[in-house]
């Protein structure tokens, strides 16, 4: 067990068994038809200072195109949500499921496209391999863990979405914005763990 993954598991365990936390819920969501299972990797790098590897989605998708999202995909019949990001972030980015150290699930959210998104972190290697898969991956990136868990740069923003205006929780980091569920399940993550208060004290 690397010391990243050591320090995730301690701050996951301590923070997933907590019940008096503000997390973003889903009690928005609309119950007119049924949602369909998704997993999602939130894949931290082990290095010094640790990253996590988003991906933009291309335009040319049915839902969430171009939008900054995890690596991740519908669960199929019979499989885990763990077993399902794994086999996502193989397909879409080629990360060997064998390298990736799990730490353990997130807190599911509900999407206005009708998915339960079930996060699962884990961490792989510093120098892990990517290979992109074109048809779901547009572009990807690795953005500073400390930056995206930093509650100082969580914020509300104005956005418009299908014509409509609404606030959308946004993170911002060298041009790129990630809003929207990949947003808040990042924030989720960062109020569990309160990898700033823990890990930067």
């Amino acid at each position: 067990m690397t010391d990243l993954h050591a320090r995730l598991s301690r701050l996951h365990g301590a923070g997933y068994a907590r019940n008096d936390l503000d997390l973003i819920d889903n009690s928005w969501a609309r119950d007119d038809k049924p949602y369909r299972q998704s997993a999602v990797l939130a894949a931290i790098t082990d290095r010094p200072d640790p990253g996590l590897l988003l991906i933009y989605r291309p335009e040319t998708m049915r839902s969430h195109a171009g939008h900054i999202a995890f690596p991740g995909g519908k669960v199929d019949q019979g499989e885990t949500v763990e077993e399902a990001a794994l086999r996502e972030a193989q397909e879409e980015l080629g990360i060997d499921p064998a390298t990736v150290r799990l730490v353990g699930g997130g807190d599911m959210l509900r999407t206005g496209t009708y998915y339960e998104m079930h996060p699962v972190i884990g961490v792989v290697p510093g120098d892990v391999a990517i290979t992109p898969n074109p048809d779901e991956v547009a572009q990807w990136f690795e953005a500073p863990l400390d930056h995206l868990l930093d509650p100082a740069n969580h914020a509300l923003e104005p956005i418009t979405v299908s014509g409509h205006h609404i606030k959308a929780w946004t993170i911002r980091w060298d041009g790129h914005r990630i809003w929207g569920a990949t947003a808040m399940i990042l924030i989720n993550i960062a109020r569990r763990l309160e990898w700033v208060r823990n890990e930067r004290r």
